[in-house]
């Protein structure tokens, strides 16, 4: 069950990337779509778990959905659905692959966690293909735009991982709550702190959100995207640890990068396609032995 659920994820968060991606070139406002989509998917899921007495609404008003809700969706999804409008799906995949040596650099660095040789090897091999992507880009267009727009996903990963790895303490910090009350009550919180951005920050043309491209996009971002895709993830943290989980990201920009081609018509450079090998190389190498001792563990049991 865990690795059908796994492979689901991977093809769930591989294409939605060009969901976001064809959401915003239809004029849909970034942060207003991203906490329209959360705030429902979340809404839905929580109140289909208060009917089942699954879930209590005093969970909502925790600091712990908050703080978790920062993480895992204001702080990962403001930069992506903002960067969406300058970058590729395909390209913003593959930067959202540097997720797991964050969450390998975090662990060492600031929850002294001991780390490997290969690991360290991981990082600066998943540094180094993020720079390819980078520079040629930059040297021969001079857009700074597309820059900003990487760097902010960048950024936006690294919420992620701090809230992949704060989530894995609050599983273990409510033990009689379901993953899934858990996901939809971060996903509540962090939807209405985007929509709050957008309140600030953005012009809403309801209408822009009729639009047949933009209509689906949300649609499928919300049930598939956010119902479904990021509650077997809180699932599967639940389930394994915090590492495992985030290893989609290893396969996704693959899916991500397929689907830009054929479907949207974005293109792929050799540059760009050495920077994709070599920066899920570094990823893998970086988490080898957090995947071996993970499946030694499962072995044993």
């Amino acid at each position: 069950m865990i690795i059908f659920n796994y492979l689901l994820v991977c093809l769930i968060f591989g294409t939605t990337f060009l969901a976001i991606k064809v959401g915003v070139d239809a004029s849909a406002p970034p942060f207003f779509s991203a906490g329209l989509r959360f705030f429902i998917a979340g809404l839905i899921l929580f109140g289909w778990l208060m009917w089942k007495k699954k879930a209590s609404l005093a969970l909502l008003f925790r600091k712990e959905m908050l703080l978790t809700g920062i993480g895992l969706t204001f702080g990962t999804f403001s930069t992506l659905y903002w960067a969406e409008q300058y970058v590729s799906s395909g390209i913003a995949a593959v930067l959202s692959a540097t997720g797991p040596i964050m969450i390998l650099m975090l662990q060492t660095f600031v929850l002294r966690m001991k780390t490997t040789a290969l690991s360290v090897f991981g990082c600066i091999l998943g540094f180094a293909g993020i720079v390819i992507l980078l520079l040629p880009q930059l040297a021969v267009s001079g857009n700074i735009a597309w820059v900003i727009g990487c760097a902010a996903i960048l950024v936006g990963e690294l919420c992620y991982c701090c809230g992949a790895l704060y989530s894995k303490r609050v599983i273990q910090q409510f033990p009689e709550a379901s993953p899934i009350a858990l996901n939809a009550a971060q996903m509540i919180c962090g939807g209405l702190l985007l929509l709050i951005l957008s309140f600030f920050t953005e012009h809403v043309d309801v209408q822009s959100l009729f639009s047949p491209k933009a209509a689906g996009s949300l649609l499928y971002l919300i049930v598939i995207g956010s119902m479904v895709g990021h509650s077997l993830f809180y699932w599967l943290v639940a389930k394994t640890n915090p590492v495992f989980p985030a290893t989609w990201l290893y396969i996704s920009p693959l899916i991500a990068l397929a689907v830009g081609v054929v479907f949207y018509g974005e293109t792929i450079t050799w540059v760009t396609a050495a920077g994709v090998v070599i920066v899920i190389t570094g990823t893998v190498c970086a988490n080898l032995h957090s995947l071996k001792q993970l499946m030694q563990r499962r072995k044993a049991v």
